[in-house]
């Protein structure tokens, strides 16, 4: 009896992750977006949350609204992606941003790429600590998305005033030592990032799972889509990155690199409260 249960129960769970599979292959194939090397441990309760929300039983159902019901795999799709940052959400990384600028003051014009964006509020944030740290004005950001659509709503976006003074405290506790609202242009109840701080931003569609890399930068900071990415995709975006990243630039990830990674040996740890290595080989 026990081996008919562990066989029927293996069965359920290979029904389960061949519905997983078809349904990422079915939004790569009718939509472009590319889940497929997605870790699938993390996936499967943001599945389950939406199919609890739109009332369904099973993925294979999910599925079926996906091809053909309009305005399905937009919803799909953000509910796969990282949750999204909030402004200065994680003071820790913020005082370790500030702490580490310190390699951007030997390039001429040094470049961040901001690899799979998950909010605007997240490359503003960076925006804003450059600005304090008086790099602003020869600093690019390149904040990247993996669709187009993301890329758009990044791009063009508004919140609602009042969260600045939500976020105040997270700002201050982060070494912001100003008025948050300051940074920002309020008109309407909204407050958008000023224009000069915007300028320094390029928005673009990148993917991790495909793109090969695009530039030199000094720092690459890709620490929360990194935990959704299975382990051959990781290895991808790592290698990427080391090809991407000066020598003595910095990098921030979402964990320890370990010895199995791809091009660790290339980096020092900094000694900081998150995971942040800098370039040496």
């Amino acid at each position: 009896m026990a081996a008919l249960m562990s066989t029927l129960m293996s069965d359920v769970k290979d029904m389960a992750e061949l519905e997983r599979d078809l349904l990422l292959e079915a939004l790569y194939q009718r939509f472009g977006h590319d889940f497929r090397a997605h870790d699938r441990t993390r996936m499967a309760p943001r599945l389950q949350a939406l199919m609890a929300q739109r009332g369904l039983a099973t993925v294979t159902a999910l599925q079926e609204k996906l091809l053909h019901e309009d305005g399905v795999a937009p919803r799909l799709v953000a509910a796969l992606a990282p949750a999204p940052a909030g402004l200065f959400d994680d003071p820790a990384f913020t005082r370790d941003l500030r702490s580490v600028l310190a390699v951007l003051h030997a390039s001429p014009v040094p470049k961040i790429w901001l690899a799979d964006c998950t909010s605007a509020p997240e490359a503003w944030g960076l925006a804003i600590v450059l600005a304090e740290e008086n790099l602003d004005t020869r600093t690019e950001i390149f904040a990247t998305c993996a669709n187009d659509v993301m890329v758009a709503t990044m791009r063009d976006a508004t919140v609602p005033a009042s969260a600045l003074a939500a976020w105040h405290d997270g700002y201050v506790q982060g070494g912001g030592s100003g008025a948050l609202a300051d940074f920002f242009e309020i008109a309407g109840g909204q407050a958008r990032l000023r224009a000069s701080l915007r300028a320094r931003i390029t928005w673009a569609q990148y993917s991790l799972v495909t793109d090969a890399s695009f530039n030199e930068f000094q720092a690459i900071l890709c620490s929360r889509a990194l935990p959704d990415f299975g382990p051959a995709l990781r290895q991808r975006a790592l290698t990427v990155f080391h090809d991407s990243l000066a020598r003595f630039g910095v990098l921030a990830v979402d964990r320890q690199l370990a010895p199995g990674d791809a091009h660790a040996a290339s980096y020092q740890a900094i000694g900081t409260e998150r995971h942040w290595y800098k370039r040496v080989v």
